[in-house]
């Protein structure tokens, strides 16, 4: 029996990325926001994902851990548009969906804010909140000249930012002048200013001093607390067990277990991601 039938009885003969079918004198539960079924990506004669499924539900953070060659990353660039898995189904609200790339992720709301933050440093905080997405003034000379409207990018940064409580000096100042925590502080705005679905953060405390984390998990909090589902991958097991709903354990290309984090120990939840245990 796979976890997916596992945790959620009548699971078996219904359409994938559909909510079960209710139970009697129970509340429905919600369609997932983002679903995959038997996902299969190969590389070579390396498997990456071996039949993998995922769920996300509205309004969790959902983290994503498991070993070094579990397939985490794999399964997160197939999820954000980055490669097109070999085999397998993904759905967004309960609709299949074929990403041909990250642009196709993006127009349907899913926005990805990767290790290496993808900031640009020389250029200023509002710069890059809309790298690659600038507003140009209105009117024909604006649009057919792409002049930049700086007054209502300077505004709207600044509201992105107040919204997320991240503690900017300016929106004018270079991405360089900040701290690490600050940085991500940008590029988790950014994702979260044009993501309709879903955000995705890939270990976004990794290099950070424990005052800079602990700000980075309030935002994440606070970006699922603006109705935002967050699918967080880390390392960082006490980052794991302090911010998330709930668990999936990635093993071998495959979901193993899918928790929510009160059911579950840390160490528990080591054993189960290294084989060491299995979730009864």
């Amino acid at each position: 029996m796979s976890t997916f039938e596992a945790t959620n009885p009548g699971a078996q003969g219904r359409a994938p990325g559909l909510a079960p079918d209710p139970t009697p004198g129970l509340a429905p539960e919600p369609t997932p926001v983002l679903a995959a079924r038997n996902l299969v990506k190969r590389y070579g004669h390396v498997t990456a994902l071996d039949g993998a499924d995922f769920e996300l539900l509205p309004g969790e953070i959902l983290a994503v851990i498991g070993d070094n060659g579990a397939g985490k990353s794999s399964l997160i660039k197939v999820l954000s548009g980055a490669v097109r898995p070999d085999e397998g189904e993904m759905f967004l609200d309960g609709k299949q969906v074929n990403f041909r790339g990250p642009l196709d992720a993006r127009a349907q709301g899913i926005e990805t804010v990767y290790q290496d933050l993808a900031v640009a440093p020389a250029m200023t905080i509002t710069e890059n909140l809309f790298l690659g997405r600038e507003l140009f003034r209105p009117g024909f000379f604006g649009q057919a000249f792409h002049l930049l409207d700086k007054r209502r990018m300077l505004a709207e940064a600044n509201a992105h930012m107040a919204s997320l409580k991240i503690g900017i000096r300016s929106m004018k100042q270079a991405v360089e002048t900040l701290s690490g925590g600050q940085r991500q502080g940008v590029a988790v705005a950014r994702s979260a200013a044009f993501a309709r679905h879903v955000v995705i953060m890939d270990e976004p405390t990794a290099a950070l001093g424990v005052k800079e984390s602990n700000m980075v998990l309030e935002l994440i909090g606070r970006v699922r607390d603006k109705g935002l589902p967050v699918i967080l991958i880390s390392h960082n097991m006490p980052h794991v067990f302090e911010i998330a709903d709930r668990i999936h354990i990635q093993r071998l290309g495959r979901r193993v277990a899918l928790v929510n984090r009160r059911d579950i120990d840390m160490n528990h939840a080591v054993a189960v991601m290294t084989g060491a245990a299995t979730l009864q």
